[in-house]
């Protein structure tokens, strides 16, 4: 497989945030060289705008300004890293205007939309500006996007990674903190918050936002409803009996939808070898088999299946195996990015387009500085035919104390700048 150079644009905030972190680090880990555009750096100006108090008019035209200078700022990125594709994640601000501008230059573009294409519908006004456009629904949701002018259209499940989703072992006191017979984290959508109701007789902790307000659930939300970061949901994963993962929806009267997407709850918890009770999902049984998870169809099976696998622990733990066992095996970061640069190369005549940079050890170094440059290369987890371009960016992205020889690659970088610049 061919090494890439790749930009990750991560969105200002939300849900698809972490998701575009696994991505880059599951990018790296295959060996890509990899750059990450950290738009959450510019939510602080955006929620400044909202706090000005203005009308709603100045403050459309105030946060569209700002998106524009973000979405600058992603071009600009682009023309200094050249990368072989910009990803972007849900609601990365990257507006009309800088997409047509990378297609016109000739800069490959995917888009992972990881929402629900029915509730959220700004894909129409973006999906055909990309070249590439992942999605986590079937069927309709192809059709639709394809009716739209966009033909490249990949189903990408989520998925989990496995250095961060893992078991882990917690202290006492973690234990204690995030530990329940059943937790749910997540955000308080109004099924969730009817269905729960039902539950609050056992001992259980509900962690996640948007739970305000309601007086009968206010008493089990822990930590005042505030955001969960994804090292603490990791440690409530692995402490937690039961983790309930009942998939979201905005409407009250069907508390089970039987819908399409699977979240990326039941990887990460499979992948914790963690025990889940999921809802069915229409696309579950193309990722799991039954015996991998256990899922119900209704509150009431939800709370007879609760009550049967709190006094079971070893069919608990027969299924957390089958599920951890088959989220490594199929449904890691890593699998899906190699789906997607698969793809992509098979949709997008001539991609990637050939470098005129040439590998690394073209010149006639000396020995013992090939040895060093190479225990280098091993160091920055480069690939073994790294250019030598390739490598000065990595070298660049390094944080604290340059070595002596970090300082002579970047001395014979500035030297054959000027050199080619003058001749």
């Amino acid at each position: 497989m061919t090494n890439l150079r790749i930009l990750v644009v991560l969105p200002l905030y939300g849900g698809s945030l972490p998701i575009g972190r696994y991505v880059a680090s599951a990018l790296k880990q295959d060996g890509h060289l990899v750059e990450i555009f950290e738009a959450p750096d510019f939510y602080p100006a955006y929620t400044a705008l909202k706090d000005l108090k203005v009308t709603s008019d100045r403050l459309d035209y105030l946060q569209n300004s700002l998106l524009n200078v973000v979405s600058q700022s992603i071009l600009a990125k682009v023309e200094t890293f050249e990368p072989d594709m910009v990803l972007c994640l849900a609601q990365a601000p990257l507006n009309r205007q800088a997409l047509k501008r990378l297609r016109r230059d000739g800069v490959a573009t995917a888009m992972w939309f990881v929402e629900d294409y029915r509730l959220f519908t700004y894909w129409k006004a973006f999906a055909p500006l990309y070249d590439i456009f992942a999605v986590i629904q079937k069927g309709q949701c192809v059709e639709d996007i394809q009716a739209i002018g966009q033909p490249n259209v990949l189903y990408l499940p989520l998925a989990a990674q496995p250095d961060f989703h893992r078991p882990l072992s917690l202290s006492s006191i973690e234990q204690r903190k995030f530990g329940s017979d059943i937790s749910f984290m997540g955000a308080g959508y109004p099924n969730r918050r009817e269905a729960f109701k039902e539950l609050v007789s056992h001992d259980f902790k509900i962690w996640g936002t948007e739970w305000d307000g309601d007086h009968v659930l206010e008493p089990l939300v822990q930590c005042k409803g505030a955001r969960i970061s994804p090292e603490e949901c990791v440690k409530i994963f692995n402490a937690t009996t039961i983790n309930l993962n009942l998939h979201s929806s905005v409407q009250a009267e069907s508390l089970v939808t039987g819908g399409d997407f699977v979240n990326p709850r039941t990887f990460e918890l499979a992948a914790c070898g963690a025990f889940q009770l999921v809802d069915t999902r229409s696309l579950l049984g193309e990722a799991f088999e039954n015996n991998e998870l256990a899922t119900f169809n209704s509150i009431k099976e939800l709370t007879d299946k609760i009550d049967l696998f709190l006094n079971d622990p070893a069919a608990r733990t027969q299924f957390a195996m089958r599920g951890r066992a088959r989220v490594l095996k199929d449904h890691t970061y890593v699998q899906r990015m190699r789906t997607l640069i698969d793809f992509t190369t098979h949709r997008l005549s001539g991609w990637p387009h050939p470098r005129s940079d040439t590998s690394l050890f073209a010149a006639d170094y000396p020995p013992e500085l090939q040895r060093d440059i190479r225990a280098l290369i091993e160091q920055l987890g480069l690939p073994d035919d790294v250019s030598f371009k390739d490598l000065i960016w990595a070298v660049r992205q390094q944080q604290g104390k340059l070595s002596d020889l970090d300082t002579a690659l970047l001395f014979l970088d500035e030297w054959q700048k000027l050199y080619t610049s003058s001749s």
